[in-house]
């Protein structure tokens, strides 16, 4: 891990503040079997400067543990640390390639199916922790996050016009 700066420590400590933020602001609707979690858009802030895949991942771990505790800080914590890594990795290449009419880009609807996908992470954890079932939770949890993600890709995308997130 590199050595940050005081600016950039700053930078992740306020996208940490508002990712818990708007995640308790939502409240129930960012936990459980069927959830939607606005603050997931801050996941793409990570392909713009990859400190920021520490922010949402530190963000996800402090909202997890006000929810379901430390089980959930781990499960979704480790599933944010990697699957944010891997998508901005795999789908970086795409950020120059513009859809829906230049709204965002193919990375961004990439990664949020992607991203969406790994709720399988998730839903084992609530299957496992309340025996929920399974693919049911699977599919609600990955509707709501790639739901969260795509309105996420079209707000970052578009603030990225007006500010350089690359720092």
């Amino acid at each position: 891990m590199k050595n940050f700066k005081v600016i950039d420590m700053v930078q992740i400590a306020i996208v940490i503040a508002l990712y818990v933020i708007i995640t308790v602001v939502l409240g129930p609707l960012g936990s459980g079997a069927v959830q939607f979690r606005l603050s997931e858009l801050f996941n793409f802030l990570a392909f713009y400067n990859k400190k920021y895949i520490w922010a949402v991942t530190i963000g996800c771990m402090i909202s997890n543990y006000m929810v379901f505790g430390i089980v959930d800080v781990i499960v979704g914590g480790l599933s944010t640390l990697v699957f944010v890594s891997l998508g901005v990795y795999l789908f970086k290449k795409y950020m120059t390639k513009a859809v829906l009419k230049g709204l965002t880009n193919k990375a961004f609807i990439y990664f949020a199916i992607f991203f969406s996908l790994s709720m399988v992470t998730i839903a084992a954890e609530l299957a496992i922790m309340f025996q929920v079932p399974f693919f049911f939770t699977w599919l609600t949890s990955s509707l709501g996050e790639l739901l969260s993600l795509l309105i996420g890709a079209v707000i970052i995308s578009q603030v990225s016009k007006r500010i350089d997130l690359t720092k």
